[in-house]
């Protein structure tokens, strides 16, 4: 094909060759087809003309590649995500599947739509949803930005509403009571710490004795072990001070792990903390609630926004306002503050009305009347 290139065979598969820019590319036209094998070269041409990148191949990109490549992205970046992307990555290829577009370019906006019907009729929470949608709108992304790239365009993808945030925490007395039925000191600290410092749990699974400075009795956080990758240090003062005297005492030189449980590492302790809610009369409380519980408490003590984020690890006010969570007693006090101001204002009034005024008429020669301006009803008996 004089000036576009060249197909020729590779077995009983047609290939393609053409230049650009002074190198050669070669692909698999993938038909046996001579013919097809010369339209699929003229297109790539005219892909070239519309400035796509030489050497790809979009129409055999398939969204299960994009979604290895995000895992490998996430791996090398080393992201705390990574096992929430692993479990979901199933879902959302059976959903590609299910609507016929497995490959790149067949997800359009509209069959994004139909599979987000579909995940709410299966009764899957709209955060869920927007997790699901978001992995998938990072992978077409990341393919966009890949040398050379995988796919030219990327689909709108659509976000829900999401209003399942939970709103649960901790008052003192039902926590000491939950604390008391845990069945070890193990996880009876590493519980306590979470409610004095609202920390996430992973967080507080992963700290370490390296992370301890006795001297000045300050735990540093160190960025690998937090979610945003930001380091913290906290200053160990009283029950902080506590916990961590209690650690000491049962140190184990064969576990790194401040907590840890019999030399293990603290890890899913579900059925524990589900038989210590119900029999502390709280059924259906979280671990996380102990988060928020955390964070309240700080803002409720008066500390500083900026110190409050710096302890609980958040980045945006946005996501710590959504942590710091009010209850009746908030509002109830509120209320009587308002009431209180209110009933030391002073009841004199602090304005002074105008005297009245009355209309006034002026007799004309003629027997006719003429409005006057407004006057006082003094100036008008007067006049």
């Amino acid at each position: 094909m004089r000036g576009l290139g060249r197909i020729f065979k590779r077995g009983d598969t047609f290939w393609i060759s053409y230049y650009h820019r002074g190198r050669e590319y070669r692909e698999s036209a993938h038909t046996t087809s001579e013919t097809k094998a010369e339209r699929y070269l003229k297109k790539k041409w005219q892909d070239l003309g519309k400035g796509k990148q030489p050497g790809t191949s979009e129409e055999h990109v398939t969204v299960e590649e994009l979604l290895n490549d995000l895992e490998t992205d996430h791996t090398i970046r080393r992201l705390a995500s990574l096992p929430a992307l692993r479990s979901q990555a199933s879902a959302i290829l059976e959903a590609c599947g299910a609507e016929q577009c497995e490959h790149a370019l067949d997800v359009t906006t509209a069959r994004v739509r139909r599979i987000m019907a579909s995940w709410q009729k299966d009764g899957v929470a709209d955060a869920t949803i927007n997790r699901r949608v978001a992995y998938l709108r990072r992978a077409f992304r990341l393919a966009r930005e890949a040398e050379p790239p995988k796919v030219t365009t990327v689909p709108v993808f659509p976000k829900l509403a999401e209003h399942n945030a939970r709103q649960g925490f901790f008052d003192k007395g039902t926590f000491l009571a939950v604390r008391a039925v845990l069945p070890d000191d193990g996880l009876r600290d590493f519980v306590e710490w979470a409610y004095w410092t609202g920390m996430r749990k992973g967080e507080i699974a992963a700290l370490t004795w390296d992370a301890f400075d006795r001297e000045t009795w300050t735990m540093r956080l160190h960025a690998k072990d937090t979610k945003n990758h930001r380091p913290r240090r906290l200053v160990l003062v009283r029950e902080l001070r506590a916990i961590v005297e209690r650690r000491l005492a049962a140190r184990r030189f064969d576990c790194r792990l401040i907590f840890h449980r019999d030399g293990l590492p603290v890890r899913e302790f579900r059925k524990s903390w589900r038989t210590a809610c119900k029999a502390a009369g709280v059924p259906g409380q979280l671990f996380h609630d102990l988060r928020r519980t955390g964070v309240r408490n700080l803002v409720r003590a008066g500390v500083e926004r900026s110190t409050a984020m710096k302890i609980s690890g958040h980045r945006t006010e946005s996501v710590f306002e959504r942590y710091n969570i009010g209850d009746d007693d908030d509002l109830r006090q509120a209320v009587e503050r308002v009431s209180a101001y209110v009933e030391q204002l002073p009841t004199e009034a602090t304005v002074i009305p105008l005297p009245q005024t009355v209309p006034a008429v002026r007799v004309l020669s003629e027997g006719r009347s003429q409005p006057l301006p407004n006057v006082s009803e003094a100036q008008a008996a007067n006049s």
